[in-house]
């Protein structure tokens, strides 16, 4: 039989003594410190900011397995982590598709077609005088691949001109105005002064900055004659400084009607008759120009029947121009542009080319619009109609 033992004397005692308390350490089932931050979590977003996204996606994923495990910190940090580094993957991927593609657009014209002659070329960098090649002989690309080459060899294209444009109020030029069409062609009929001399298959072609290369500082508008259909040697080059002065001041001013002539409005006579008027008169004065020219020109050995036979019908067109600007009704002005058209005949301008030493074939376009007649209402005229042209 067991007894209980006394307890010993003196106060503060009591039995049965208390559990010792410990005097250092974290209570049961704490650690002496807070979990660690997972290291994944933060490589993770580092990548997706600043390295490699695509990395960044996988030291994601692996913080996220860690940390499940683990009880490791950084959960919202690896999960915004994961989700840059998908957003910026994508990026990269948009990006470097649009790269590849610019590059592939560059590349592969030329190696497809190193074998064109000549020396490969930047089409800025091409000046009056130049011939070139492109490959497949297309002339139509907006900024076609170019070789140039000496103008004795086949070619696809001689350069008139080569201009630099600049910008007007701030605007930026379209590619396709009207503005650079005109250029070209004035750039042409000085390059190339005998129009009737240019073979059939010339063409006139220019290469003007788009809105988004003129962002990019292209400021060149480039004048070509292209003559694709056939192979050409040789230049084209007529210009003042090889015809004597009589006949480049001559064919200044015929080409000066020719373009006056082929450029009226772009609207109908109905709805745009006060513009054409003035037109009619643009056209008058051009005439009345080459006509005073012709005047001058009459004393001079050979021209003294082919240039007042050209003068006559010249004052007779005018009259016509003359009343068109005056019409009142568009049927009006309609009636005295046939007039005016027929007023003058191909055949006397043949014989005064002729007698100025130039060109006597006439152009396929010129013959194709003499070619359609319009019965005129009176008996006292005949000639192309105004359609025609």
């Amino acid at each position: 039989m067991s007894t209980t033992p006394t307890p010993p004397p003196g106060p503060g005692h009591s039995w049965p003594p208390p559990s010792p308390q410990w005097g250092w350490g974290p209570p049961p089932g704490q650690g002496p410190y807070p979990p660690a931050l997972n290291g994944f979590a933060l490589a993770s977003l580092l990548s997706g900011l600043l390295c490699f996204p695509p990395l960044g996606i996988a030291f994601g994923i692996a913080a996220l397995v860690q940390i499940a495990k683990r009880g490791d910190r950084g959960k919202a940090m690896a999960i915004t982590g994961l989700v840059v580094s998908v957003m910026m993957t994508g990026v990269l991927a948009l990006t470097a598709g649009r790269v590849l593609a610019a590059v592939g657009d560059r590349v592969d014209p030329v190696s497809e077609y190193s074998d064109v002659e000549g020396a490969l070329t930047d089409l800025s960098d091409l000046r009056a005088g130049d011939c070139f090649n492109v490959p497949g002989g297309d002339l139509i690309d907006e900024r076609p691949v170019t070789y140039r080459i000496d103008c004795a060899q086949v070619h696809h294209g001689e350069v008139t001109a080569s201009k630099v444009l600049e910008t007007m109020d701030g605007a930026e030029p379209d590619g396709s105005d009207r503005n650079s069409e005109d250029a070209c062609w004035k750039a042409q009929d000085e390059y190339a002064m005998d129009t009737w001399a240019l073979p059939e298959y010339a063409e006139m072609f220019y290469y003007a900055p788009s809105r988004q290369s003129w962002r990019q500082g292209d400021r060149v508008l480039l004048c070509v004659i292209g003559t694709t259909d056939e192979e050409r040697r040789g230049s084209l080059r007529r210009d003042a400084g090889m015809l004597g002065p009589e006949q480049s001041a001559f064919l200044r001013a015929v080409n000066a009607v020719e373009f006056v002539m082929s450029r009226p409005p772009e609207d109908d006579v109905e709805d745009a008759l006060a513009q054409y008027q003035a037109w009619a008169r643009a056209v008058s004065a051009a005439l009345g120009t080459e006509a005073k020219l012709l005047q001058e020109d009459a004393a001079r050995p050979g021209l003294e029947k082919a240039a007042p036979a050209q003068v006559r019908e010249i004052e007779a067109a005018r009259a016509q121009w003359q009343r068109a600007a005056q019409a009142r009704t568009a049927q009006e002005f309609d009636k005295q542009w046939d007039r005016a058209l027929a007023a003058m005949s191909v055949e006397t301008e043949k014989e005064l080319r002729g007698a100025y030493g130039l060109s006597t074939v006439v152009p396929q376009w010129l013959e194709d619009s003499q070619g359609d007649l319009e019965e005129p209402d009176d008996d006292s005229v005949e000639g192309p109609s105004s359609e025609a042209v």
